[in-house]
């Protein structure tokens, strides 16, 4: 489970409860507009970006298993720690998110999107 400093302009949001998250079955939640997929390796709570770089699929739909998330449609495939791309189909790495427990309540860190004026 990751954390951070508390940096104002990274506020924590509340996503899911613990009791919610399944090694098979990831969970998609949406937060500022952002689709995020939560995934429970191990004891680990990990949040990454939802949809596949490849094509518009929603990982959280895919197969997970031992560490790695299956992209449903085309077969990329995914590092559920790191993010990193494992088949050259996945076109990039995904983006993580920071995450943590508290009182049963999954929160993942968003950074606030900034529009220029």
């Amino acid at each position: 489970m990751s954390t951070s400093t508390g940096d104002q302009e990274f506020p924590w949001h509340e996503v899911a409860s613990r009791d919610q998250l399944d090694p098979d079955f990831p969970v998609g939640v949406e937060v500022n507009g952002q689709k995020l997929g939560l995934f429970l390796v191990g004891d680990e709570v990990h949040a990454l970006e939802d949809v596949c770089p490849h094509a518009y699929a929603l990982l959280s739909q895919g197969f997970q298993e031992d560490g790695v998330i299956e992209c449903p449609l085309h077969a990329a495939r995914f590092d559920i720690a790191t993010g990193k791309c494992l088949v050259e189909i996945g076109q990039r790495d995904l983006h993580c998110y920071p995450t943590r427990v508290q009182e049963g309540r999954v929160q993942v860190q968003i950074p606030i999107m900034k529009v220029a004026a």
